[in-house]
């Protein structure tokens, strides 16, 4: 291969290429080992440009109507749809029944452990609550009884536990063997209370005649008679109420244990197993309209212990209602009672916050928040209106007897206007149709057969649903506070 020419040294003519000519003649020389020449692409020419051709400004053309009117139409609905809803919630929010009324705590426990001569009193001085101790149902053929130990209510870490247990294992007494509550306390809650036996009021007034002996033998004993069916009471448990302290009207240590008009609230945690009826609720102090229902009753919370299978709302599920009527036998619930229900997790698995608002112009119920209403009773008309009753109704003893207004001199609030007291308990089962026939295992027929006997028979049906850990099986309720209206005595 010839040299290529030094261009520092030896100067190459225009006419001269040896470089070039050595470089060509090599890859001649070498095409035999190489193969053909590489071909170039040929170039392609671009195609010639179109003429240019005019595109319309849109500043000068013609919109088109519809997209016009479309346009216009989509804001206009939108400021008006604004609009609407500004005055929509504008309106909702004055509409909105809220007590503005100022109001002043007069009872308040936080049931703290150790505190138990001042929750539960002492054989002399009574505390914030009384243990009622009752054999009776309460008029609901309940099968416990309540007792004043405390096995069945307690204070354990700052809590009040009611808790049901077994009479005997559950197991019937033999025939013939008679229960008496040496403590019962019929003299103190039935209507006209504060008797001593005897029939004399506590402070020494009365007349003997006044006292309910009858109720008396019922509230305070029972006997187990295999001829008559009849059992003692198979289940214990607990009913506590501010009773006493609402008859001793004091506040100077926030004891006052009734309201009219104001504000309940508590938290609670509901009990869990088949036929526990827990409930927090009211009753009058004085019978002002006469017996119940007539004078009212306010369940603030009400809820069953059978699980999520049970087909007549279970644990998941809490009610509110109002009891009123002109005798026992009309009464308006019906149509003043709601529920609020929770899909993922039943009222006994956690702590809830309920609470009472309650003015001469409305009752609310609700549960954690006024979203969760369990009842939003407006005071519109008079409850004897509301109940639409007929003129007359068949008696007890099949007479025809007239239906009287209790009512007709009170207000549309009557006979919700009148001091109320606070009731916690934990019933088990009942006739009065909370746990109505046909739902779920029941084992009793509400008005058929022996219904406590045939409950104590299906205890292997129900007794495996009741926890063995009596916090599970208890309503545990953390504090009680009630607020009145500041300017009402």
């Amino acid at each position: 291969m010839a040299a290529l020419p030094n261009p520092f040294s030896d100067p190459v003519t225009l006419n001269e290429k040896p470089a070039v000519d050595a470089i060509t003649a090599n890859a001649n020389a070498n095409a035999h080992v190489q193969g053909p020449p590489t071909k170039r692409m040929k170039s392609t020419a671009l195609p010639p440009a179109e003429p240019y051709k005019a595109v319309p400004k849109p500043w000068t053309t013609k919109p088109n109507p519809r997209a016009r009117i479309s346009y216009y139409l989509t804001w206009t609905l939108f400021i008006v749809g604004m609009g609407l809803g500004g005055l929509q919630s504008a309106l909702t929010y004055r509409g909105v029944r809220l007590d503005r009324q100022p109001l002043c705590l007069v009872f308040e426990d936080n049931f703290n452990s150790g505190d138990d001569a001042a929750v539960f009193g002492t054989a002399s001085t009574p505390g914030r609550w009384l243990r009622e101790v009752d054999l009776s149902g309460f008029g609901n053929g309940e099968f416990e009884m309540t007792t004043g130990s405390s096995n069945n209510s307690f204070l354990l870490d700052d809590m009040l536990y009611l808790v049901p247990t077994l009479t005997n294992d559950g197991q019937p007494f033999a025939d013939g063997t008679t229960y008496n509550a040496t403590d019962c306390t019929f003299n103190l809650t039935a209507p006209g209370g504060g008797y001593n036996i005897g029939g004399k009021n506590a402070d020494g007034t009365g007349d003997g005649a006044q006292f309910d002996w009858s109720g008396y033998y019922t509230a305070c004993s029972r006997t187990t008679n295999d001829t008559a069916g009849t059992i003692i009471n198979p289940i214990q448990s607990a009913r506590l109420s501010t009773l006493v302290s609402a008859r001793s009207g004091s506040e100077s240590t926030l004891s006052r244990g009734s309201i009219r008009y104001g504000r309940v609230e508590f938290r609670a945690k509901m009990p869990r197993g088949d036929w526990l009826w827990p409930a927090i609720w009211m009753l009058p102090v004085n019978n002002t309209y006469g017996p119940w229902p007539a004078s009212g009753e306010i369940d603030i919370v009400e809820s069953r212990g059978n699980g999520l299978q049970y087909t007549n709302r279970g644990a998941n599920y809490v009610q509110g209602s109002l009891n009123w009527g002109p005798n026992v036998l009309l009464n308006g619930v019906s149509k003043s009672y709601s529920w609020w229900s929770d899909r993922r997790k039943l009222f006994s698995s956690d702590f809830h916050t309920y609470a009472l608002e309650w003015t001469d112009k409305f009752l609310r119920i609700s549960v954690d928040s006024r979203l969760h209403t369990l009842l939003d009773m407006p005071f519109d008309k008079p409850f004897y209106t509301r109940g639409e009753f007929p003129p007359t109704i068949i008696d007890t003893h099949g007479q025809a007897v007239a239906v009287q207004n209790p009512w007709q001199n009170g207000t549309n609030a009557t006979p919700f206007d009148q001091d109320f007291y606070l009731i916690m308990n934990v019933a088990v089962g009942g006739t009065n149709g909370w746990f109505p026939d046909g739902q779920g295992d029941k084992p009793w027929v509400n008005h058929a057969g022996n219904p406590p006997v045939d409950f104590v028979s299906g205890m292997g049906q129900w007794g495996p649903t009741w926890p063995q850990d009596f916090r599970d099986r208890a309503m545990v309720v953390d504090y009680v506070k009630m607020w009145k209206h500041c300017g009402d005595p």
